[in-house]
């Protein structure tokens, strides 16, 4: 049993290979469906954008990059405290683990608070400094001013789920995330749509348009990051709140969480910033290269979405073999969760290839969106296994508290490589330039990784 496992990994007990394989497997399967299920949700939210037209499909992928921003500094802010939760965790000391997780909550929410505020700050003046026709500039600001109010839910999700997942629990936050998208559908299918009728029935509806797919996607992150903190603080066995156990701020353990969290957040502005930076020289390409950019973007998270779900085992497996002093398992491990993701990476973009033309097609109805939006699918998807080894080692050396190195990476492969070849290959080719330009990226920045993964200096000392 995947628990069983865990407990022989924090005691110091050898596992064999086929053990390490199932442990992988075991906490990699439930994360990989959760993340499959935020595609799902994110199909959803395409499909149903996507029928009111190019346009409101377009003013959501105009602040995509910019949400991915947001949302990822909230990631980041949370790592801080998971990867030593999973450490302590490892190292069998479970109080410890609940007063940082403590601390978390303190710190990331006021952190949250203020990103909250920042984000309505800048809502109005966002699509235009992204230089996109005016005309869709009004529901662009509605549906990141929406996003940003949200940021809190958002926050409390990544640090209920984040936790929950450190202790070894992948399979509850994967039945919410499942929960989340169905939910989803619900509050979009209400919201977005006028009232209408279906065969004599009537389906009641606000006919909110983007506004309304943005309200839809804030009420189910807010029943499921409620749902997750009361498994977390009520039901998890080692995670849940104890009487007589009140927090306590640790000056070591909130520099370390700093120290850990800086580099990510650092990495999540970069790789925020270019994606922006991208938008920036492809929006002025046209309402149908924005739709299609946005579309394709989507349509790409089937295969590297897994990629992400793995990462998550992968942080938790290389954090409680560092908490355990499991040096020799901690570098086994860090090997086989990339690997896996490599396989499964590559996989799955066979079967995108072949089926690009049905997946955009759901999403949006426009023969020109389609066209453009398989096209450029089909040239990314020749860099996924290359994609998956950058996800999963990344983190695999947040497991083990390197973080700074990931951040540099990243750093020379999106400012140094795309960002130059997307405004030369964009300005002669279009879209399909700057997708070029990323596939190209996409295979240096996995080179990169993989030679920081062989050469262990991510390892802890001894």
């Amino acid at each position: 049993m995947k628990q069983d496992h865990l407990a022989r990994l924090r005691q110091g007990e050898e596992l064999t290979w086929q053990q390490q394989v199932s442990l992988t497997l075991r906490l990699s399967i439930p994360a990989i469906l959760a993340q499959l299920s935020s595609i799902i949700m994110q199909y959803i939210d395409a499909s149903m954008v996507g029928r009111l037209g190019a346009a409101d499909s377009a003013s959501i992928g105009l602040v995509s990059s910019t949400t991915w921003l947001f949302g990822g500094l909230t990631s980041a802010a949370a790592i801080a405290f998971t990867v030593q939760v999973a450490q302590r965790i490892g190292a069998r000391d479970e109080a410890d683990a609940r007063n940082l997780m403590k601390q978390c909550f303190a710190v990331c929410l006021l952190f949250s608070a203020l990103l909250m505020a920042v984000g309505a700050a800048i809502a109005v003046p966002l699509p235009g400094w992204l230089r996109a026709d005016p005309s869709i500039h009004a529901h662009a600001t509605d549906y990141f001013l929406i996003f940003a109010l949200s940021l809190p839910l958002i926050q409390l999700s990544n640090i209920s789920g984040g936790m929950l997942q450190a202790s070894g629990n992948m399979r509850t936050p994967s039945i919410l995330m499942v929960m989340m998208c169905i939910l989803d559908v619900v509050f979009n299918a209400l919201l977005i749509f006028p009232t209408r009728t279906f065969h004599g029935i009537t389906v009641p509806g606000a006919g909110l348009g983007v506004t309304g797919a943005a309200l839809g996607t804030m009420l189910s992150h807010g029943v499921g990051a409620l749902l997750l903190t009361y498994f977390l603080l009520r039901r998890s066995p080692a995670l849940r709140l104890r009487r007589g156990e009140k927090l306590r701020f640790v000056p070591e353990q909130l520099r370390q969480g700093v120290k850990i969290a800086l580099p990510v957040a650092a990495e999540r502005i970069l790789m925020c910033s270019a994606q922006i930076v991208n938008m920036s020289i492809i929006a002025p390409l046209g309402t149908v290269s924005i739709a299609a950019n946005s579309f394709a973007v989507t349509a790409e998270a089937l295969c590297y979405m897994p990629g992400y779900g793995i990462q998550t085992a992968a942080a938790t497996l290389v954090g409680q073999s560092v908490g355990a002093k499991r040096r020799d398992l901690t570098y086994r491990l860090g090997w086989l969760t990339t690997v896996l993701a490599m396989v499964i990476q590559g996989l799955a973009a066979v079967v995108l290839y072949a089926a690009a033309p049905v997946i955009v097609g759901i999403l949006t109805p426009d023969p020109a969106v389609v066209a453009l939006a398989t096209r450029v699918l089909r040239i990314v998807i020749l860099a996924e296994p290359m994609y998956a080894a950058s996800i999963v080692a990344c983190g695999v050396f947040q497991g083990a508290g390197s973080t700074l190195p990931s951040t540099i990476l990243n750093f020379v492969s999106m400012w140094g490589v795309r960002i130059p070849l997307t405004a030369l290959l964009a300005a002669r080719y279009g879209l399909v330039g700057a997708w070029v330009a990323m596939t190209i990226e996409l295979f240096v920045r996995g080179a990169l990784f993989l030679i920081r993964l062989v050469r262990r200096r991510w390892l802890p000392k001894e």
